[in-house]
């Protein structure tokens, strides 16, 4: 797999995936095809316990290409990415993010899908897509799942970026530490104490249970969402102005249409 890294541990029950592209571990379309095959790779597996994921370097991921965004190639970028989620939904497997550094976008919503958020004290979390002029699907369900309306909304409508100590608060983040480091350790000790002794099979159907909503809306919704996103957004002179805008490093001249 070209972008992404690949490791077991714990006697091969714990499967570690580490976002890599040498820089910003964007979600591009070779990094959500790595993906892809890697769920469908672990679903064979019956002994996987946990999945761990995290960024290689300082930052967990700065989000899908927002080259990839741009109306041409918007149906491919979306449906691949969602297809990540549909996966992470079948399997079951309990996933926990570490996150330092930038989470942004794409990358968020990788983190959002995980039942436990780890994440220290550089971390720098949001959705800016709004920013761009479009919005996330996957983010418009699973944050105020997971935070309440009232919260959620807030972060997807002004698109800004909060500190891991603001996660907490919201609830996002599970819990904070100081670097990478002193996280990569609790992470183990977690590990260890509450995954390690339990059967694999139990905890597929532990998660299954506990996000039987969560899942049921995601799977009801996701598909509603990318329909607007691809059938009306990008048909709106704004949402590719957003786009090219970025790209092209200049201010977007909205037209409000």
């Amino acid at each position: 797999m070209e972008k992404i890294e690949i490791r077991y541990s714990h006697e091969n029950t714990v499967c570690r995936v580490i976002l890599n592209d040498g820089k910003g571990n964007v979600l591009d379309h070779v990094m959500m095809s790595d993906l892809l095959a890697f769920l469908d790779e672990i679903k064979e597996n019956p002994d996987i316990k946990l999945i761990t994921l995290e960024g290689q370097g300082p930052h967990f991921s700065f989000g899908a290409s927002v080259a990839e965004h741009a109306k041409e190639y918007a149906h491919d970028m979306l449906t691949t990415f969602h297809r990540i989620f549909y996966k992470i939904i079948d399997l079951g497997i309990p996933m926990l993010a570490k996150i330092s550094g930038q989470c942004l976008g794409g990358g968020l919503e990788l983190a959002l899908i995980c039942n436990v958020l780890y994440a220290d004290k550089t971390a720098k979390l949001g959705q800016p897509e709004i920013m761009l002029g479009v919005f996330p699907p996957p983010a418009s369900i699973m944050l105020p799942l997971k935070i309440g309306n009232a919260r959620a909304e807030e972060l997807l409508i002004t698109g800004r970026t909060i500190g891991a100590e603001e996660g907490v608060k919201l609830g996002l983040i599970n819990e904070i530490y100081e670097d990478k480091d002193e996280m990569e350790l609790a992470v183990r000790d977690w590990i260890s104490k509450n995954i390690v002794p339990k059967s694999a099979s139990s905890l597929k159907f532990a998660v299954k249970a506990a996000r039987k909503s969560f899942n049921h809306i995601m799977m009801k919704k996701l598909p509603e969402l990318e329909n607007d996103y691809l059938g009306n957004l990008m048909n709106t002179h704004d949402a590719n102005e957003g786009i090219h805008s970025f790209i092209e490093k200049r201010q977007p001249i909205w037209k409000n249409c």
